[in-house]
């Protein structure tokens, strides 16, 4: 199998097509620092206070967790520092699906700070781009022309 096509099928089990809400033994997350070696601190949404994540062996090149991402975790037995491992990168979806079904974290939902269907990286309000909305520009040219 191919690295592409290997990560394609990575990428749909560990995160997008599964919209499944979560067992009894896992637990939604916050990540909250990255100190490296596919480890992730993050914050519990009781009162209890921040542990160690991992990031599975198999998904550790195919993967990507920052900071301020919700994930899914399992607890594991092995090891006193690392509490758990990753399960599922949350996506927009998947907060939004948790959150209908009234299973999201109250500590949590203050969070949110955007709708699943607002882009943050939207690149027609970027400053410079030809396709950015007229009345965008003319503000600049206007900031231009008084200087």
């Amino acid at each position: 199998m191919s690295h592409t096509t290997r990560r394609k099928h990575l990428m749909r089990e560990f995160m997008l097509d599964n919209l499944d809400l979560p067992t009894e033994n896992q637990t939604i997350v916050k990540v909250t620092a990255c100190p490296g070696n596919n480890l992730f601190v993050v914050e519990p949404p009781g009162d209890t206070e921040t542990f160690l994540v991992s990031l599975p062996t198999k998904f550790r090149r195919n993967m990507w967790v920052q900071r301020g991402s919700y994930v899914l975790v399992e607890p594991i037995d092995e090891g006193n520092k690392v509490k758990a491992e990753i399960v599922k990168i949350l996506m927009p979806e998947h907060i939004e699906e948790y959150t209908k079904a009234n299973i999201w974290p109250e500590k949590f939902r203050k969070t949110i700070k955007e709708p699943a269907d607002a882009s943050p990286r939207d690149i027609t309000t970027l400053p410079g781009n030809p396709n950015r909305p007229e009345e965008d520009s003319e503000d600049d040219e206007t900031a231009s022309d008084s200087s």
